[in-house]
């Protein structure tokens, strides 16, 4: 993963094409004639040893015998010959090349590569255009109109397909790239360069299939801060999946691992090209909506009935429930006779002043977030004047605004005044409610990365000595599933409430445990190899005496040994009996995805869990707003609301459940499999009845690390200031923003100028988000902490890095509160950061520092930073060499 000379691809100063020909049709010949006539500014260089000139421009029969190093090459070659003609590149300092050709052997072609530094795209690569450079380094059949949103897909057929597509539609692109193979850059590479450029303002995917996926979902969650990722992924929709031995394992399709990554990226999936950009079009064109609420502004009171009907059916958004003062407001501008509502129906001879004056209204409404005006076309009224005038009146509001214009040659022309002036458009109410849709998920998920938890768990004490105690114990089993019991004490160590279950050998034993637990019991058999008790009819209920627990265990044993003689028992597991009135049955559990590593499942519960198939999945580690989210994507929770006699459900326990679970599975990476099912909730809590644990032991694989890296408590640290007081210091987590809001108050104005290069007063939630939001795998702040009497913790300062994708530079930044200067709380911060970086092998850390800001010149100095004044005299350029030898 790096963005090391990846700028050849996208503005080269010169152009090779190896293997250049004037065979027609030849990849060879396609892009010589897509470069030269796409006017490319600089040397186009042919290499071709049997031609004199290829195109009408003269030819080099070698690499060597080119007059120049070409910046970017173009390799049209067979593939056994490309390894060599990399090799030749290389040494003459080419640090880019395309390789159109399959490649049986990719191993060789990197070692090529990677000697000298040179980025390779491909193989099986179509290509790269970009269209304001000119540059048509690609043999597809035609070019791109110049625009803002870049398309990278593995096909080159989509390529080709999505420019055919793209371009009598008028979409421009600031860049089309044909990964092809991605033998050496990824969708992780493309993402981390497109996130910086200032022609991309949006960048869609296509993937076909991703191999490392910590980069990707790095780069995806740092470019998504910055623009809108759009990602269409081929395959694995089906639901059908094989019965595996846990219920977690065929709920956690590698498709719902996928969408889950996407959520937690803070992108958008969708499923069709015409859905890619349309999707694209829409987050670009429409202003930020602060909330989910839809107000529908329509000429035709069918037309917004349906538009209802779509927005209830496919869960895109809510209808706005206007205010009293809203419809008073609207009643005073609707035509007469017509009833101020929501949707908001103008009649069919509205004029545009009409559609003006609700507009108005409907924008300044507090609990409005998004309006979709519809218009369908009659005799009585013009619709490009309409259009005119809404195009003209959204230019004042701050409300998102979308338009739907009905019909085809009446409504070509206002669409046609919408595009113009970069307004969103549809002909039809399905396409506008699915755009409002796309602009509701994409909320959604940038919200993911924008939380703020609460605290209260942050200071959660789990059991963890008797929990790893349990888990050593689980390891030393051959098939590493733990018993029933210490399944239900693992999950009690982190606070998860179970039903105590007591393990007995045989039915006299049984009866005596039930006799001192009191009746009624319930009794299962305990077998590692029957992962459905009840299929095999191993679970009897409600047993009220001893008798009844004999011939129950009695009768499991003969079903059980007639349905599946070969499986191992291990007893049976008692459990009193316990009433949970108004519960709803549910499911939670682990799984390990093949690519993204372990993931959560959560949903409805029972026997029948998997022909229901309602259920969610995410990404470790959860916090509890990420916990509601998920429980809210399930259709079971709408069953948690109270109706008739029924409680509401106590959903915060039932996302705490799912926290703790979280941290079991962070401190204990070897859990592999977990299903809890049922797991009761009811207005009370929530309780575990039944739960199944399998472990397996570390290796070496990348199976079992998170996508997101947890919390990393081992870089926890205590020391003391010059005064003697103890400090923590520790990576800033999500729930520390009310802290650094205080941190930020209690700085003076000139320290605040220093650190952040200008008038700051207060920052905003997304502001502190930002800060305390972090990625481990690409950032670090620590924080110096300490406690007060009143268990109230305080920043007292903090350092941060961000560090570049190719780990070569991290940028540094350190503020310390106004009143602790001279206490070494400086030297404290700067020390622990320079040996952060010095154990992940970063080459250098810099920082840009105001002239005037001499306290920090010196900080650097005593750390051996060196200070040079640049083109700006205001600045000064300062860096630290901290690893000079992995340069």
């Amino acid at each position: 993963m790096s963005i090391q000379n990846l700028q050849y691809f996208f503005a080269p100063k010169s152009i090779a094409v190896i293997g250049a020909s004037e065979r027609p049709r030849s990849v060879g010949n396609i892009v010589m004639r897509n470069l030269l006539d796409g006017r490319f500014a600089g040397p186009i260089l042919p290499v071709n040893p049997r031609r004199e000139a290829v195109a009408g421009v003269l030819t080099y029969k070698t690499v060597a015998d080119l007059p120049l190093c070409p910046e970017l090459a173009v390799i049209c070659t067979p593939g056994p010959a490309v390894p060599g003609v990399i090799e030749d590149l290389g040494k003459r300092g080419t640090r880019a090349a395309i390789v159109a050709a399959d490649m049986s052997d990719p191993d060789a072609l990197l070692a090529a590569a990677r000697r000298y530094d040179l980025r390779l795209l491909g193989g099986a690569s179509l290509g790269v255009c970009v269209p304001k450079a000119n540059l048509y380094a690609n043999f597809a059949h035609m070019q791109a109109h110049p625009g803002r949103v870049a398309f990278v897909s593995q096909s080159g057929a989509l390529c080709a397909a999505a420019l055919d597509w793209a371009k009598p539609r008028g979409i421009g692109f600031s860049c089309v790239v044909s990964l092809g193979d991605a033998v050496e850059i990824d969708f992780a590479d493309m993402m981390d360069y497109l996130s910086k450029d200032e022609e991309t303002k949006a960048i869609l995917l296509h993937i076909e299939t991703i191999r490392e996926r910590r980069g990707f979902v790095s780069a995806a969650r740092a470019a998504a801060r910055n623009k809108p990722v759009l990602i269409l992924k081929g395959g694995n929709r089906s639901t059908n999946h094989p019965i595996g031995q846990f219920l977690s394992e065929t709920l956690a399709s590698p498709d719902g691992a996928f969408d889950a990554t996407v959520r937690r990226a803070g992108a958008l999936r969708v499923y069709s090209i015409d859905e890619l950009f349309s999707a694209v079009e829409t987050l670009s064109r429409t202003k930020q909506v602060r909330g989910e609420r839809l107000a529908i502004l329509s000429n035709a009171g069918g037309a917004a009935i349906m538009a209802i009907d779509e927005i209830n059916t496919a869960e895109r958004g809510s209808i706005a429930d206007l205010s009293e003062k809203t419809l008073s407001q609207l009643a005073k501008v609707l035509p007469r006779g017509r009833r101020p509502a929501n949707p908001v129906d103008l009649g069919a001879g509205a004029s545009a002043d009409d559609y003006t004056a609700a507009l108005k209204v409907l924008s300044e409404a507090l609990e409005v977030d998004g309006i979709l005006i519809i218009h369908a076309p009659n005799a009585m009224t013009d619709s490009s004047e309409i259009a005119r005038a809404v195009v003209e009146a959204q230019k004042r509001y701050r409300s998102g605004v979308l338009a739907c214009w009905l019909g085809g040659e009446t409504a070509s022309a206002a669409l046609a005044l919408f595009a113009e002036a970069g307004l969103c458009s549809y002909n039809s109410i399905g396409a506008a409610v699915g755009g409002f849709g796309h602009i509701v998920q994409h909320r959604r998920n940038l919200a993911m990365l924008m939380e703020t938890p609460p605290a209260d768990l942050a200071n959660f004490a789990p059991d963890r000595v008797t929990a790893r105690a349990i888990v050593e114990n689980g390891l030393s089993r051959p098939d590493g599933v733990l018993s029933e019991p210490d399944s239900r004490r693992l999950l009690a160590s982190y606070g998860i409430p179970t039903l105590e279950s007591i393990l007995v050998g045989t039915a006299d034993e049984a009866a005596a445990v039930a006799e001192r637990i009191g009746y009624p019991v319930a009794l299962t058999l305990s077998s590692p190899d029957l992962p459905r008790k009840w299929d095999a009819g191993a679970v009897a209920l409600n047993l009220e005496n001893a008798d009844a627990v004999r011939s129950a265990a009695e009768g499991i044993m003969r079903r059980v040994r007639d349905v599946a003689p070969e499986v191992r028992i291990e007893g049976f597991a008692l459990q009193r009996m316990v009433v949970w009135p108004h519960s709803r049955q549910l499911m939670m559990g682990i799984s390990c995805d093949p690519l993204f590593g372990p993931v959560l499942v959560f949903g409805e519960g029972g026997r029948a869990v998997e022909l229901v198939r309602d259920h969610t999945v995410a990404l470790p580690p959860l916090n509890l707003p990420l916990a509601r989210q998920m429980i809210d994507r399930t259709r079971i929770s709408r069953r948690f609301e109270a109706h008739g006699l029924r409680p509401e459900a106590n959903r915060d326990a039932i996302a705490q459940a799912l926290v703790r679970l979280s941290a079991l599975l962070v401190d204990n990476p070897e859990i592999t499999a977990c299903d809890i099912n049922p797991l009761f909730a009811n207005h009370q809590g929530v309780v575990a009845v039944d739960a199944r644990i399998q472990l397996v032991a570390p290796d070496d694989t990348d199976r079992r690390r998170f996508s997101i890296l947890p919390y990393p408590s081992g870089l926890e640290e205590a020391t003391t200031l010059h005064d003697g007081s103890e400090i923590l210091l520790r990576p800033i987590r999500p729930e520390d923003e009310p802290a650094h809001a205080d941190l930020i108050g209690r700085t003076s104005p000139q320290d605040l100028r220093y650190r952040f290069f200008g008038s700051t007063q207060k920052l905003q939630h997304h502001q502190l988000a930002r800060m305390t939001q972090i990625d481990y795998d690409r950032e670090m702040a620590f924080i110096a902490s300490t406690t007060g009497t009143d268990g109230h913790a305080s920043t007292l300062g903090v350092v941060r890095t961000v560090t570049d994708p190719d780990n070569k530079r991290a940028e540094l930044a350190i503020l310390v509160r106004s009143d602790l200067k001279g206490t070494g709380l400086g030297s404290i911060l700067m020390d622990r950061i320079i040996r952060y970086h010095r154990k992940r092998q970063t080459e250098a850390i810099g920082a840009q520092v105001l002239a005037g800001n001499e306290p920090m010149l010196r900080l650097g100095g005593k750390f051996g930073f060196e200070a040079v004044t640049g083109a700006d005299p205001d600045l000064v350029e300062c860096t630290l060499r901290v690893n000079p030898e992995t340069a």
